[in-house]
């Protein structure tokens, strides 16, 4: 038997075999029904729209003919949008397979479920005979780019942004609890001025909190002014209505999104783009956590807490692997190559108008998918470690040449204050530390050496490489 004629269709990506169950979410928003979902939701608001006009202006038409649509025209045209469901679905998909175009199928399902008003309403409902106002002076870009627009918003406040949020709060705790655990830092993976692990988690909370502020308040745009942007079918058919203004109410007020006044047929798609780059970027620095974790675990600094059943080797009984934050890693990656190519692809458009973005924007279920993935992995990664604070001492305890640092540096303000004796403060520690190992009895040794007075010598003398990590503690709180 062919894995093709198996039911229920075996998914061909992951995002909707194996990880589903981490992805499911999205579904809601950026999934071809949701899509269409969408679309119904946008034509009928028109409609609607146009039947009533503002109601600051007595429900007065903006397209004569049409009488003000009643509460319960009303209410039965959403609830188009409220029952939407599998049949919806398959008769939307029966029309698309006779018009080859997506939008024209959901056109022609609304002229349908318009024709069935009369079984619910009555005789004496209008709707049987609204159908020209389906679709009224659109193209379909207008419909396609404020339902676009709408999924991609609801998908990142309701699905994404949440499990951003809740990898911070995560980071928040976790550097809070260790604000004060002084950790030996590495530079360029040598041994480097002490530091604390709550502040290096504080670094990593900063930069995504930065990315995070930007598409909080990230603009999600949409145009509504025809074929080619110019209102030109509108003006000719209803010359005295102030499209314009009329166009601008349904985006901003009526959509819930920012009017773009300056189009070709389609919306330039520039705020997808500062959107996917920004996530791009929120991805990035998750993923340079990620690595970092890693190093850590790998390095001691962190212990795994094994999981009760879970296995870690086929062979090798005794491992538990770092398995969470290499699964990120690898999906924040394909998330990033997703949207680098969204940001890169949707801001070009030949003339007035191709169909590149059509296809492409197919894919943002994908590139957020894996985001959401990689998020779900570090969030569960970081919720499974503690730190080995046994190796962190140790660590500590064998490299006393990092106070080096702090002896040539105090060393530099004694020779500025007039200390004799103070000169090459750099060279003279250079010469005792570098490339040897110290023991702290050969820094208090050379401290002994060297001319200090006993305030500074008693600060110097008293200082150890587990206590000497400056105002780490306190920098933590600018996370807040």
């Amino acid at each position: 038997m062919k894995l093709t004629e198996i039911e229920p269709m075996i998914p061909l990506t992951s995002l909707d075999g194996r990880y589903r169950k981490q992805t499911q979410d999205l579904v809601e928003f950026l999934s071809e029904p949701a899509l269409n979902k969408q679309r119904i939701f946008v034509e009928i608001e028109w409609m609607i729209l146009l039947a009533n006009g503002y109601e600051n202006n007595n429900f007065q038409p903006i397209v004569p003919g049409v009488k003000p649509l009643t509460d319960a025209e009303i209410a039965y045209l959403r609830s188009i949008v409220q029952n939407f469901d599998n049949t919806s679905i398959e008769e939307i998909q029966k029309f698309e397979q006779v018009t080859k175009h997506d939008v024209k199928a959901i056109e022609y399902y609304i002229d349908e479920m318009l024709d069935k008003a009369t079984s619910v309403l009555g005789e004496q409902t209008q709707l049987a005979r609204l159908k020209p106002l389906v679709h009224f002076a659109c193209t379909s870009e207008d419909i396609n780019n404020i339902s676009v627009s709408r999924c991609v918003k609801h998908a990142i406040e309701e699905v994404w942004q949440t499990h951003a949020f809740q990898l911070i709060e995560q980071l928040e705790k976790m550097a809070l609890e260790y604000k004060n655990l002084p950790m030996l830092a590495l530079t360029h993976g040598q041994p480097a001025t002490p530091t604390t692990l709550g502040k290096e988690l504080a670094v990593f909370i900063y930069r995504l909190q930065r990315q995070l502020h930007k598409i909080k308040h990230q603009e999600f745009l949409g145009k509504f002014n025809g074929a080619t942007g110019t209102f030109s079918a509108h003006s000719i058919t209803i010359p005295d209505a102030d499209w314009i203004k009329i166009s601008q109410e349904f985006v901003n007020n009526r959509m819930g999104l920012t009017f773009n006044p300056l189009t070709t047929q389609i919306e330039s798609h520039d705020w997808q783009a500062e959107l996917y780059g920004t996530i791009s970027h929120f991805n990035r620095i998750a993923h340079n956590l990620c690595v970092d974790t890693w190093m850590y675990i790998s390095r001691g600094i962190f212990k795994q807490i094994p999981v009760q059943g879970a296995t870690g080797s086929s062979t090798m009984p005794h491992k538990v692997n770092p398995i969470r934050f290499e699964n990120a890693e690898a999906n924040f990656e394909l998330s990033c190559s997703f949207l680098d190519t969204l940001s890169t692809t949707l801001v070009e458009s030949r003339w007035q108008r191709d169909l590149t973005d059509s296809t492409t924007q197919r894919n943002i279920g994908a590139a957020l998918g894996y985001s959401l993935l990689a998020l779900h992995n570090l969030l569960g990664g970081l919720k499974g470690i503690v730190p080995n604070k046994e190796v962190l001492t140790q660590e500590l305890e064998s490299n006393w040449e990092v106070l080096g640092e702090a002896i040539q540096t105090v060393m530099r303000a004694q020779s500025l204050a007039g200390v004799q004796g103070m000169e090459n403060p750099y060279e003279k520690v250079k010469e005792l530390m570098r490339g040897h190992e110290i023991s702290h009895q050969d820094v208090q040794d050379f401290i002994n050496s060297m001319p200090f007075d006993d305030a500074t010598a008693a600060r110097l003398s008293s200082l150890t490489p587990d206590i000497y990590t400056g105002l780490a503690e306190q920098l933590v709180h600018f996370t807040k």
